[in-house]
């Protein structure tokens, strides 16, 4: 179920603690259960995955068990149960893209970056995955690029080689 290869220390800071507040204080009175998506998004904004130290101190912020909280961490895909890296490649892996080579263009990823599905280059830059559907299949094959989520459509593996040679390239000038 949980993957976590690495775990850390987590201790809420006072700014993100103040945000959760905030969040929860949308509620009703004891239904502060419903402020879990958008504090997990706090929470993995603040630390790049959640750990899960971080899942637990969640549950406890918000009174709920760890399970409830390891259920909707597992069950969405936009959280990371693992250390990602800056820029996540998630290429569609579903039929239709398949059909025009998804396949082929992960196996490129893998080759290009050194890595292979969930890890993260040595330099802390790339991961990449596969997924479910991203609802372009006549633009197959596609991929989307977090945190920012740009999208690319009738990938090549030239045009995977560029978007990653300028995703290098954006990350040494900032």
């Amino acid at each position: 179920m949980l993957s976590v290869k690495e775990n850390m220390i987590v201790e809420f800071s006072a700014p993100l603690l103040e945000k959760f507040a905030e969040v929860v204080a949308r509620y009703p009175e004891g239904r502060q259960k419903s402020a879990l998506l958008p504090i997990l998004h706090l929470v993995q904004a603040e630390y790049g995955w959640l750990s899960v130290d971080a899942m637990d101190k969640v549950a406890a912020y918000l009174d709920i068990r760890p399970i409830e909280v390891y259920e909707v961490a597992t069950f969405y895909t936009m959280f990371f149960l693992q250390p990602k890296g800056k820029y996540v490649l998630e290429i569609c892996r579903t039929g239709p893209c398949c059909l025009v080579g998804a396949e082929r263009m992960m196996q490129h990823v893998e080759e290009k970056l050194g890595v292979k599905e969930g890890e993260v280059t040595a330099d802390g830059l790339f991961s990449w995955r596969g997924v479910e559907c991203l609802a372009a299949c006549g633009f197959a094959p596609v991929l989307q690029i977090g945190p920012e989520y740009t999208f690319y459509e009738n990938l090549t593996e030239e045009k995977v080689d560029l978007l990653i040679d300028e995703l290098k390239q954006k990350a040494q000038t900032k």
